[in-house]
């Protein structure tokens, strides 16, 4: 038992000397909080930019900027393209990651995001975190540095995303099958139901977008989602006004309240109904 404790020992302060903490608070309050904005900056707004251009009949964000496999793509469908890489680079920057380590990451959260589907997000926050920690730990050890780096990075970061990312987005979609079963109940008891649970996956890091589209809900079903959408994006930017003033309502209220998960990891009960 000695032993082990002393290897476990030596282990860890093999990795604080090279950055990687081991911390919980690094990885499910600062990372997935930094996740969180990295999908903001990608993802929602090119949601946003996509809506604005239809709804107000803006040329420059309807236009098409390139086309990739025969669908082009606006303004807004690049954004949400490089929402993985985003993400990817969103966390390798929470944890301090050297510069070959956080540039590899970028085919790192693309993969994964392609792969992961529903569960695209929570796969690109897994494969992330450990290729970025991976990436630290032989970051600078070699003369070859430069080629060495990127190259364990990135096969280990696709590498585990080819074995994890699939798996969690099958668990993702799972809850969608948890709303088409809700739309299956009493109108009453389904609104309820489908309205919290699409509420929930769109603060959860998954893709509430993904499985509703998977799912089409329109409808009685549809409204409830919206509804759910609204009390937590609207809930959350009011309740959290005081702290985080205009900039907080405007990104929680337009934006996404994924933006609070890091807070909801310290304390949970903030998702409790007021």
């Amino acid at each position: 038992m000695e032993k082990i404790k002393n290897i476990w020992l030596r282990f860890v302060g093999f990795c604080r000397n090279n950055g990687v903490s081991l911390s919980a608070k690094v990885y499910f309050v600062d990372a997935l909080g930094a996740m969180a904005q990295g999908l903001f900056c990608s993802l929602l707004i090119g949601t946003i930019l996509d809506t604005l251009g239809s709804q107000l009949g803006i040329g420059a964000l309807t236009a098409t900027v390139f086309t990739l496999n025969d669908v082009g793509y606006t303004v807004g469908k690049c954004c949400s393209l490089l929402a993985g890489p985003a993400m990817a680079v969103a966390i390798g920057n929470s944890l301090k990651a050297p510069p070959l380590v956080l540039y590899s990451l970028i085919p790192v959260g693309f993969a994964t995001n392609q792969i992961g589907g529903a569960g695209g997000p929570l796969a690109v926050f897994v494969t992330a975190c450990i290729a970025c920690e991976i990436g630290k730990l032989v970051s600078k050890k070699t003369k070859i540095d430069i080629l060495v780096t990127p190259l364990v990075t990135v096969l280990c970061g696709v590498g585990l995303a080819a074995l994890v990312a699939a798996p969690i987005g099958t668990a993702a979609s799972a809850v969608g099958n948890l709303i088409m079963w809700a739309t299956e109940q009493q109108p009453f008891v389904m609104g309820i139901v489908v309205s919290v649970v699409v509420g929930i996956c769109l603060t959860l890091p998954i893709s509430s977008a993904a499985i509703c589209a998977a799912l089409s809900l329109t409808g009685l079903a549809g409204g409830a989602a919206v509804a759910g959408c609204c009390a937590n994006m609207v809930g959350f930017a009011v309740l959290s006004f005081k702290e985080n003033r205009w900039g907080g309502l405007v990104s929680q209220g337009l934006g996404t309240s994924m933006l609070q998960m890091g807070n909801i990891i310290k304390n949970p009960r903030i998702w409790i109904p007021r």
